[in-house]
């Protein structure tokens, strides 16, 4: 049986089909490969994107600004010294973009105008870390990334 270049062509292109094809199905069955949301409920979420801004300018424009650095026993957050720590309100959302098992919410509770999130609670990796307060009467939010050895 003799196979011209048409005949060829069409069964090159429908054995690539094929291939693909494989991969996506394998994909969407296969529990290994996770692919939710990155936000539950996507389009509520978005309709707060102004508020949202306008708390990130808040903390922009701040003089001192709270600061979240990684250290060998945790996260640990800093307010600076000259706010009354009695009147910050919020909390942090530690977020891992690899899966959203990880994430978790705690309050914000400072001794001595910090807060240490425990080395034991994060896996390593990436971590957004979206910190929600009110101070005075005014919401900010500051948002951080940091990487877990």
């Amino acid at each position: 049986m003799k196979i011209n270049w048409g005949t060829g062509i069409v069964i090159a292109f429908a054995l690539f089909m094929t291939f693909i094809l494989y991969f996506v199905f394998q994909v969407q069955s296969n529990s290994k490969y996770d692919n939710d949301l990155v936000v539950e409920e996507y389009y509520k979420h978005d309709s707060h994107f102004q508020e949202e801004m306008a708390r990130i300018q808040n903390a922009h424009d701040l003089q001192q600004k709270p600061s979240v650095k990684y250290s060998q026993e945790g996260v640990k957050v800093t307010f600076p010294v000259t706010y009354e720590t009695d009147k910050i309100k919020g909390n942090i959302l530690l977020y891992r973009p690899s899966n959203k098992k990880f994430d978790f919410e705690i309050q914000i509770a400072l001794i001595n105008s910090s807060l240490l999130i425990p080395k034991s609670k994060l896996i390593k990796g990436r971590w957004d870390v979206n910190m929600e307060w009110q101070y005075n009467g005014k919401s900010y939010l500051s948002k951080e990334v940091i990487y877990v050895n």
